[in-house]
């Protein structure tokens, strides 16, 4: 296969990440591509380390996506599926991200439209299938290699705890951020770095989120970072941290942030449930089993209605607090995470578009 038609997001966050890193691989493959960025926006400016000869060919791919495309080139389409049912050829494969445990009829009828539809986990792929899809697989993201390992921005002194992601219920950031305050707040041989936000809420609202989760309090050993514009600066991040905490999410597709610093040889403290399962395990993270589940709904992001519902997993607190203790006795005894290294050879975006491209 030669061609291919692209729908996808190019953008700094999640989808637009695994998007991005994707079309690096087919480029590697010599592919002629026709891209159709979603909304037809394009935003690369985080991606600060592009090689000259992938710039030309993802502009050309862009430019001339309406000229280049043909009813009988596959065509793979990476979003979410709410969204997801206008195609462009004959042969179209869905790459999509699911998070909770259940399926709704909508969601099943949109997937149903696809020849293939793949998903990030192993954990979703089940879900559908278990519901009556028949034309499901998972496709596993991989590790960005634009990211690797630099001890010189370890901070010295302090075991640095780190949470990045979205500011969401279903990922317990504020519940996180509380409990790490409750043993660790005010203490200044730890540090905590919260790289979460959510281009969804306003500055007002984050800010609100912020002061309630420490509780209106002066805490001298936390520090809310803004977002992180440039790639080298998330590098930097996910190299300074000690111990994760964004693997404390109660849904997840995948977990980038915590994946990737798992990766990095962090010490990621994870809930052993949905996409976690196929990359977290004992030698590499301190896992967690959930203690049951609880409802997603939110009122916002997961409003109940025809897409996202269902449940995420909960988990009880002293556990969470006995794993950071754990997780704090590691990095002083200087136990390094090597099977969480090992991760970023097993995940790959390789392997990722392999496993696409198979069923075309």
């Amino acid at each position: 296969m030669k061609d291919i038609i692209i729908k996808c997001p190019i953008n700094q966050l999640s989808y637009g990440n695994i998007s991005f890193n994707i079309l690096k691989e087919i480029h590697k493959l010599g592919m002629t591509a026709s891209i159709f960025p979603v909304s037809n926006k394009v935003d690369i400016s985080v991606y600060d380390k592009i090689q000259s000869d992938f710039m030309s060919w993802l502009q050309d791919s862009i430019n001339h996506r309406n000229l280049h495309t043909k009813r009988n080139f596959p065509c793979l389409n990476i979003w979410h599926i709410a969204g997801s049912e206008q195609k462009i050829s004959d042969k179209n494969i869905l790459y999509t991200f699911h998070e909770t445990d259940s399926s709704t009829e909508a969601e099943l009828n949109l997937c149903n439209l696809y020849d293939k539809t793949i998903f990030s986990s192993s954990f979703s792929h089940e879900i559908f299938k278990s519901n009556g899809l028949t034309n499901s697989d998972y496709s596993n993201p991989g590790f960005d290699f634009d990211f690797h390992k630099n001890e010189s921005f370890k901070l010295k002194n302090k075991i640095h705890f780190g949470i990045m992601g979205k500011w969401e219920s279903r990922k317990n950031t504020s519940r996180i951020i509380k409990l790490w305050v409750k043993e660790f707040g005010n203490d200044n041989r730890y540090q905590l770095s919260c790289c979460v936000n959510n281009s969804f809420l306003t500055e007002k609202e984050l800010e609100e989120l912020r002061k309630e989760s420490i509780d209106n309090r002066d805490i001298t050993n936390i520090n809310f970072l803004p977002f992180l514009e440039k790639n080298s600066q998330v590098k930097q991040y996910l190299n300074s941290i000690d111990i994760d905490l964004g693997g404390m999410s109660g849904a997840e597709g995948w977990n980038l942030p915590s994946f990737n610093a798992t990766c990095l040889g962090a010490w990621s403290i994870v809930l052993n449930a949905t996409a976690h399962k196929d990359w977290a395990t004992k030698d590499n993270c301190i896992l967690i089993e959930p203690s049951g589940k609880t409802d997603i709904f939110d009122g916002r992001f997961f409003k109940g209605e025809e897409f996202n519902i269902g449940c995420k997993y909960d988990f009880n607190d002293q556990d969470f607090i006995q794993a950071m203790h754990l997780a704090v006795n590691k990095v002083k005894n200087n136990i390094k995470n090597t099977k969480g290294q090992e991760l970023k050879d097993k995940f790959t975006y390789k392997k990722t578009l392999e496993n696409i491209l198979k069923h075309f």
